[in-house]
């Protein structure tokens, strides 16, 4: 596997490779990154991974051909879990055939500049048709246009080396290819590396991934009372929702399935909430009928509702919401007030006049414009009824004036940001809006909750999309004095920070939690160490508002790890600090679930069958190329139903469940 990445997430998703799979990685990064502190994934420790590091620098350095090559000794001698670090500047054709990208298995391009990971994902291509790709790209249109592209490309070398190879006289290599790597062995190595090639040709496949995507629903989810988490991807929308631990003589309600025990050091302000510290109190991913029996006292996550998100069509604005958002409540009020004059100017005048109700009116209206003629010589009552007519015509005036100058100022401001309404409460912060931020904007949204964005930079991504919405956006430093008030943070619901500083995240919460000390408040940090920290100190002075701490890279990491190995990661849902997984698998090949019955198949604590999907592959294969959803899954299986090899089913797994059930069989197979 080969990683490449500017950031965060590469070095998370090689340790997650290494630590939860145990897969070889290398890892390409710019000089400047090289000394960042890896994650910590499972229980390994800082130290040891240091210790691998810089021996795998050592490495990379003296003899970094030997390791490279995979026909070589050096590439044989790589053990499970090792990992090479490559140095580049630049990602371009000689640091990927450095880095093993025409023997590799798998490359993951995750640069924060999309451009980059096009260009590279382009020349790994052309350098091994046959590699699986996962780019993250956060434009999504441009992202379907050259995943279509690049399996294409795939697909048409593929069909080109079938053809060479049923070629009488065909070379055993193609020109250029594998050079490296078979120019010392014989013809049997080239054989045997043509033959294991054409085995992976069908996993040479594309993904398009977005980290903002994979993170954004549980980072909204995680700040909405009430609102369950969900993971929605090709019109599934997977729930889970918390629910408290249930009172004396109560039963929890399991939904359709327990997928998690919370921590037990929930209410307990110096325990290590969904940490590794926490041990056997910590959360129970995927417990049995008798674990949740016997867990009293502890909160749980169920399945509670699965549904079809398809898009929803806009319903259209009517005449009355588009004059109460052209003009507003006070200016509305006058003009009812006017016309509430001018019917009773009018009835007035025809029991007065005795006049037809339409000649009335029009006699009241030419009264009110002041183009009708003086009642000279008329009754007293209809003298009256043209002063008081004139008296509202020239109320009228003002009215209308100002009408025309606040459409004018509608019209004109239609481009520009709101200001947050004064009587605004119960709404959701959002601490800026970048690319993350952006998508949970969306996010929130789509599910009707009200939000206001906080944004110090005028030309954030985020801006245009919060304009086209009609969201409320306060500009300014989080950090100086007024802005959460401009806010109206005292009013607020919950607060998101989720800007790239840990630091003005921290200091943003801890100036909230002054002005309103329960808030619910969700942290974007990335040092897990530093997370715990706050996330139990924030828990220990404030114990009666939800504290969580949520770190981008660690909720997208198994979604791209899970593509490197060509599994279709639907999502994945956060328990406190761990992470639960939902893939798409074919039982076929797989000895844990073919013949084995539904209830047989689950094993606690690492993988649960869910659903079925019931479409045929022609069907998946004709879904994928319209874009049409997908899945047609079957929830209420019962748990004496057979598991059959054509089946495809919905598992909820572990990221070491998902990675024994799956993670080392191509390799495995290689092997044998």
């Amino acid at each position: 596997m080969v990683v490449a990445g500017d950031d965060a997430l590469a070095q998370r998703l090689a340790a997650e490779l290494r630590g939860v799979y145990g897969e070889r990685v290398t890892l390409v990064v710019p000089p400047a990154r090289s000394g960042a502190r890896p994650p910590v994934v499972g229980r390994a420790r800082a130290t040891a991974l240091l210790d691998r590091v810089s021996a795998a620098v050592n490495r990379a350095s003296g003899n970094g051909n030997g390791n490279g090559n995979g026909g070589g000794a050096g590439g044989g001698a790589e053990t499970p879990g090792s990992e090479r670090i490559v140095e580049a500047a630049e990602l371009n054709e000689h640091t990927l055939t450095y880095a093993g990208v025409d023997r590799a298995t798998a490359l993951a391009l995750v640069y924060d500049d999309d451009e980059t990971n096009i260009r590279a994902a382009l020349t790994a291509r052309r350098l091994n048709p046959r590699i699986r790709l996962v780019l993250r790209l956060y434009n999504r249109r441009l992202g379907q246009h050259i995943e279509a592209l690049l399996d294409q490309a795939s697909a048409l070398a593929a069909a080109a080396a079938s053809d060479t190879t049923a070629s009488p006289g065909t070379p055993d290599s193609a020109p250029g290819e594998g050079e490296g790597a078979n120019s010392t062995g014989s013809g049997l190595t080239s054989d045997a590396s043509r033959a294991g090639r054409n085995a992976l040709v069908y996993d040479a496949s594309t993904t398009v991934l977005s980290d903002a995507d994979t993170a954004a629903p549980a980072l909204a989810a995680t700040a909405v009372a009430g609102t369950s988490k969900v993971v929605q991807t090709d019109g599934l929308m997977l729930r889970a929702v918390e629910r408290p631990p249930p009172g004396p003589g109560e039963v929890a309600d399991p939904g359709l399935c327990t997928l998690a025990l919370l921590s037990a050091t929930t209410n307990d302000p110096a325990g290590a909430d969904g940490s590794e510290g926490s041990g056997a109190q910590g959360p129970q991913l995927l417990p049995d009928e008798r674990a949740v029996a016997a867990a009293t006292g502890r909160g749980t996550v169920v399945l509670e509702n699965v549904s079809y998100s398809g898009p929803e069509l806009g319903a259209g604005r009517g005449v009355v919401p588009w004059f109460g958002s052209l003009l507003s409540r006070r200016l509305r009020w006058s003009f009812a007030g006017l016309v509430a004059c001018v019917v009773g100017l009018a009835v007035a005048s025809m029991l007065v006049t005795g006049e037809q109700p339409l000649q009335a009116t029009y006699l009241t209206l030419l009264d009110l414009f002041a183009i009708n003629d003086p009642a000279l010589g008329q009754p007293l009552g209809r003298q009256i009824l043209q002063l008081c007519s004139g008296l509202v015509g020239l109320l009228l005036l003002p009215v209308l004036l100002a009408a025309v100058l606040e459409a004018l100022g509608t019209f004109r401001s239609g481009t520009a940001l709101r200001k947050p309404p004064r009587g605004l409460s119960g709404h959701v912060v959002l601490l800026g809006v970048g690319k993350i931020g952006t998508r949970v904007l969306a996010r929130l949204r789509e599910l009707r909750i009200p939000v206001v964005c906080v944004e110090a930079d005028p030309e954030a991504r985020g801006l245009a999309l919060a304009r086209s919405l009609r969201v409320p956006v306060v500009l300014g430093d989080v950090t100086q004095e007024g802005v959460l008030e401009a806010a109206k943070i005292h009013r607020a619901h919950a607060l998101l920070a989720l800007t790239s500083a840990d630091t003005m995240n921290l200091e943003a919460v801890l100036s909230a939690r002054t002005l309103k000390p329960d808030l619910r408040v969700v942290l974007r940090l990335y040092d897990d160490d530093f997370a715990t920290a706050v996330y139990r100190t924030l828990r220990a002075a404030h114990p009666g508002a939800l504290t969580r701490s949520r770190s981008v890279s660690h909720l997208a990491a198994p979604a791209f790890a899970g593509a490197m190995l060509g599994r279709q990661i639907l999502g994945a849902i956060p328990v406190e600090r761990r992470v639960l997984l939902f893939a798409a698998v074919d039982v076929d090949g797989h000895p844990q679930l073919e013949g084995r019955t539904v209830g047989e198949a689950f094993r606690a604590g690492s993988w649960r069958v869910l659903a079925l999907d019931t479409a045929t592959p022609e069907e998946r294969r004709a879904d994928a190329a319209s874009g049409a959803p997908g899945p047609r899954l079957v929830w209420d299986l019962p748990s004496t139903y057979v598991l059959r090899p054509e089946d495809r089913v919905v598992l909820a797994a572990t990221r070491r469940g998902l990675a024994e059930l799956l993670g080392r069989r191509p390799r495995q197979r290689a092997e044998a």
